[in-house]
């Protein structure tokens, strides 16, 4: 089973800790509200949405996937990280075993901060996972931050 392991970082106005509650925090409540054409409703199915929860994702009517289910594996509030397993949903298309995320918000000079992002596909079987097969992903995942901070910049007293 082979694997890719991929990573990435931006630079946003937002204050890191803003950043982090809306984003891993409150993402089941702020996400279907912000993204509804894509969102349909985010659920926590198992736990109290802290370590070893479970969050099953609802895409939106007329998307190309339906759902997705991801475990919390680290959620430290603190120091603003969060590691998930993609454990589960059409997403993965029978090509991909998991994905795991580990997401950081450093906070940055100007008052924003930082977000650096670390993702490991696991392939199902003998598949070879490259990184164009895996683009759309990322792109959609950085939409969907884009859109959250567009909201938190907009919105100076949220998630304070």
């Amino acid at each position: 089973m082979a694997a890719i392991s991929l990573s990435q970082e931006f630079a946003s106005p937002v204050a890191a800790a803003r950043l982090f509650k809306a984003l891993i925090l409150d993402s089941h409540n702020l996400i279907p509200k912000l993204m509804p054409q894509a969102i349909k409703s985010i659920e926590i199915i198992h736990g109290d949405g802290g370590e070893g929860s479970i969050k099953q994702i609802n895409f939106a009517e007329g998307t190309r996937y339906k759902y997705m289910k991801n475990r919390i594996d680290i959620l430290d509030v603190e120091n603003l990280v969060c590691k998930y397993t993609l454990i589960e949903g059409d997403v993965l298309e029978d090509k991909i075993k998991s994905i795991t995320y580990e997401v950081r918000f450093e906070a940055s000079p100007n008052g924003g901060c930082t977000c650096k992002m670390m993702s490991e596909y696991q392939a199902a079987g003998d598949f070879e996972i490259n990184e164009e097969e895996i683009r759309g992903g990322k792109e959609r995942a950085m939409g969907m931050y884009k859109v959250v901070e567009a909201y938190l910049f907009e919105s100076p007293g949220a998630y304070e």
